[in-house]
């Protein structure tokens, strides 16, 4: 049953429809989708997609008591959505707005085994999506309030982000903990072209948990920053590049912006965190770290675990939803990152969203058995390893014990 304390999750929200490809012989997109060829494929997954479902039922399946927010439109689409939604508890549509006047959104993921996924999204009634279809007053019983993927709604990144920065500021005039995601735009669309810089400034003084992904802060932050070093990624078809000097100035930055939890997913490197003053953690809301001198300008890195990817489809918000969860649970700093990149490893053993994921005590006993995880060699001044939670420890760290 879920446990008390619930959160409210709002955002992007769709239909997604991915097709089988593990039998293809394919190992690209290029060999995948030539002209005029018919290609056979398995049964498709019908699943429900964007933060308020991945990171939403996420919540709900590790034991949370969680409120979706979504818009659909009143097509077969938006039926589907509900339809899935409520499979896993009648309660979890009673937040959405069903919109007669746009259609729902839908997203087509092409996801090879071995080959980075490729999205065909179709944004409906997200575009819509606005601060006055937040329902503030259900705030009240709340104690967390997360918000995903403003770059694939057109009215909450248009006007420098004033509609984000508004939901925001209404949300912390309720007393709730805010947590923001992000996702990454096609560079060449509207939202690529916003002013991200801007948006980012003005939304994260009323943020208290901000959780992108380095690619994503990159292109909202330092653009240049983040072509160059897109280029050498694709040349090794990894993150090298993300290195600790580059997470700390970074966490550093989002810090100065106005966020108090900073948590920075690297994909198959793991997760960095960086946390602010004591002050202003106890000042985060009802969803505060319950021993905010453990949580107080804490710089950490955790490795991922070690699993057989089926699929990475929602992997990002899974790991969100382990982190939240763990938080909501007075879990200390470093059982948070080992929540989160456990709850993020079990997501990749499915190919949807939410198959892999197992019940929040099933996932702990894993990790308490000795799951063992991806190796992770930090060679930079300042970082040591911290043999009792298996995770990197920044200079930055006040807490910070060498560990043996």
């Amino acid at each position: 049953m879920p446990e008390s304390g619930s959160a409210i999750v709002a955002g992007h929200l769709c239909l997604d429809l991915i097709p089988d490809l593990s039998g293809s012989p394919h190992s690209s997109f290029e060999t995948l989708f030539v002209p005029g060829h018919l290609i056979n494929v398995g049964e498709a997954t019908f699943s429900t997609g964007g933060a308020v479902s991945n990171t939403g039922l996420v919540l709900h399946k590790l034991g949370i008591q969680t409120q979706l927010m979504g818009k659909v439109g009143a097509d077969l689409f938006g039926q589907a959505i509900r339809q899935i939604v409520a499979a896993h508890g009648q309660h979890l549509v009673n937040g959405m707005i069903v919109d007669e006047k746009v259609s729902s959104s839908y997203t087509v993921i092409i996801n090879p085994p071995g080959v980075d996924r490729i999205f065909l999204h179709c944004p409906g009634a997200n575009d819509t999506f606005c601060a006055d279809d937040v329902r503030y007053e259900r705030m009240a019983e709340a104690r967390l309030f997360h918000f995903g993927y403003p770059p694939l709604m057109r009215l909450i990144y248009a006007n420098e982000g004033s509609e984000l920065a508004e939901i925001y500021r209404r949300a912390k005039a309720t007393g709730v903990t805010t947590s923001l995601d992000m996702a990454l735009p096609d560079p060449s669309s509207p939202a690529g072209c916003a002013d991200w810089v801007s948006i980012v400034r003005s939304a994260l003084p009323y943020v208290d948990i901000f959780l992108p992904s380095i690619e994503e802060i990159l292109f909202m932050l330092r653009r240049e920053t983040y072509a160059e070093l897109c280029q050498v990624a694709n040349r090794i078809n990894r993150l090298p590049w993300v290195t600790p000097e580059l997470l700390s100035d970074l966490g550093q930055e989002l810090l100065d912006l106005g966020a108090k939890i900073v948590g920075l997913k690297l994909g198959e490197r793991g997760l960095y965190l960086r946390t602010a003053s004591r002050a202003a953690l106890e000042a985060m809301g009802r969803a505060r770290p319950s021993d905010p001198a453990a949580w107080a300008d804490r710089e950490m890195w955790a490795p991922c675990f070690q699993v057989n990817v089926v699929g990475t489809t929602g992997a990002g918000d899974a790991t969100i939803a382990g982190f939240l969860s763990a938080l909501l649970r007075g879990m200390s700093p470093e059982a948070t990152l080992t929540a989160a990149v456990a709850v993020g490893a079990c997501n990749v053993e499915a190919t949807d969203a939410l198959g892999g994921i197992r019940p929040w005590a099933e996932t702990l006993q894993r990790v308490k058995n000795g799951w063992p995880r991806h190796a992770l060699v930090l060679r930079a001044p300042g970082w040591h390893f911290d043999e009792s939670h298996q995770l990197w420890v920044g200079p930055l760290d006040t807490r910070a014990v060498t560990s043996s």
